[in-house]
C-alpha cells in the first residue's frame, strides 16, 4: 500500500473518557468496547488528577502550538480544532510515523499549556489516542471539513465543545 497522504489524529485529555465510560470506549489493540461500570470506577479512582476540560484561552494555545510544532518539523497542517475535552488535527508528515507525529503535538501542547497556564499539572491528555491513515483527496477533505465544520454543528451538550 501507499505512504498514506496525511493522519487524521484525535487525542483526549486528561480523564475525559477513561475505559469503561458509559458512551462506550476503545480498548489498545482490541478495538470499541461496551461501557463497563466497574472498569470505569476503578480507572477514575486511578486518576492522579482531576480531569482536564480546556476553556477557550487554552483551546487557543494549543492549536496554535500544533501549528508551530508542524512548521518546526516541515509538517503540512490541514486542520485543527482543540475542543474542550479532545482535538482533532489532520497533517501530512512523509517519512515521520504516526505515532512520532501524535506524541510530538502532545508533548509541545503540553510544555505550552504547562508554561502558560499550571506548571503543576502533569497530566493534560490522555496516554494514546486515535490515528488514521488518509490515501485519498476525498478523504482528507472529508477529515478536514470533520475537523473544521462538523465539531460545531453536533447536537451536543455545550460542556464537550
Amino acid at each position: 500500500m501507499n505512504d498514506p497522504l496525511a493522519f487524521f489524529l484525535t487525542w483526549s485529555t486528561y480523564g475525559s473518557w477513561l475505559p469503561g465510560d458509559a458512551r462506550g470506549w476503545t480498548e489498545y489493540h482490541h478495538g470499541w468496547q461496551m461501557p463497563a461500570p466497574a472498569l470505569e470506577l476503578e480507572c477514575h479512582a486511578r486518576m492522579t488528577e482531576d480531569s482536564v476540560r480546556l476553556n477557550p484561552l487554552e483551546r487557543k494555545t494549543v492549536e496554535i502550538q500544533v501549528a508551530e510544532t508542524c512548521q518546526h518539523r516541515g509538517w503540512t497542517l490541514h486542520a485543527v480544532n482543540c475542543r474542550s475535552n479532545h482535538i482533532h488535527v489532520v497533517v501530512t508528515a512523509f517519512n515521520t510515523k504516526p505515532k512520532k507525529v501524535r506524541i510530538d503535538l502532545k508533548a509541545y501542547a503540553t510544555r505550552s499549556l504547562r508554561s502558560n497556564y499550571d506548571s503543576d499539572r502533569e497530566n493534560w491528555w490522555a496516554e494514546r489516542g486515535s490515528i488514521r491513515h488518509i490515501h485519498n483527496e476525498n478523504t482528507l477533505e472529508a477529515a478536514i471539513m470533520y475537523t473544521l465544520v462538523a465539531q460545531d454543528r453536533k447536537d451536543r451538550d455545550t460542556n464537550t465543545q
